[in-house]
């Protein structure tokens, strides 16, 4: 049974005291969580990561950094390296977020050497992946899915595909309020495993965690995790918040249970 994971992606917000402030009440409301059931992961602004280290530290909730660069040191001014991310603290990154994409010129060659890099530094990527509004109404939804999956995950191997987890985005629900129904979620997902197990073999694919993230509410929770092939989610908007972040989190685990 592939374990559950809840991610939450503060991307540009938070300063350290925020920070802080926030993953304390998390630690409070979360503590309980049995952690073999579900991985909490919290990935702050990289200014707050060992700030947030030590706050969680020897608690059920991990730490994840939201980029990295491929090369662990070196004159690449204002790059975070994995070798970085793991002294701060981290177990996780984000790599190929829509917004790293769509702002900051990621491309799959770029994702491909991040999740290598963070494979060697003892990183979990959260590799993302996902369409545009225009590439879903243009019927280019699974074309980009694949472009994305086959072409980041170049030169993984059987071995090391099973350390990481994917992140489905449909990029038109990212921030905007508007979600992938849980069918189109489901569909989604059901697509980019059938082409892990194509890559990979059916017993692979069944075992890599595929989560959805695309404005994840408390009130849309329940619905995504009920589909076969959602494994947990990675929250934005609401991961800012401790009551609307555990709460997802403490449905979700109902749901799994």
């Amino acid at each position: 049974m592939r374990k559950t994971i809840i991610a939450g992606n503060w991307k540009l917000y938070k300063t350290i005291n925020e920070a802080i402030e926030l993953s304390n009440g998390l630690m409070r409301d979360l503590f309980k969580i049995d952690s073999q059931g579900i991985d909490i992961v919290l990935c702050p602004p990289f200014t707050a990561l060992s700030s947030v280290s030590e706050v969680i530290l020897e608690s059920n909730i991990y730490l994840g950094g939201q980029d990295l660069y491929w090369v662990d040191e070196g004159a690449f001014t204002g790059e975070i390296s994995g070798k970085m991310l793991k002294d701060a603290g981290c177990s996780f990154v984000i790599i190929g977020h829509s917004e790293r994409r769509q702002f900051f010129g990621e491309t799959n060659e770029t994702v491909n050497k991040k999740i290598k890099a963070a494979i060697v530094n003892s990183l979990t990527p959260i590799v993302c992946v996902g369409e545009l509004l225009k590439e879903r109404e243009a019927g280019k939804t699974f074309d980009v899915l694949k472009d994305h999956v086959q072409n980041g995950l170049t030169g993984i191997d059987k071995e090391d595909i099973l350390k990481i987890v994917i992140a489905y985005e449909p990029v038109w629900a990212i921030g905007t309020g508007k979600t992938a129904t849980p069918v189109q979620a489901q569909e989604a997902h059901k697509y980019i495993r059938d082409l892990l197990a194509k890559l990979y073999g059916q017993d692979i694919a069944d075992q890599i965690r595929i989560q959805y993230g695309g404005s994840v509410k408390p009130d849309n929770i329940v619905e995504l995790m009920k589909q076969p092939d959602l494994d947990g989610a990675l929250v934005g908007g609401a991961s800012l918040q401790i009551n609307s972040f555990s709460e997802i989190v403490k449905k979700a685990l109902e749901v799994i249970k």
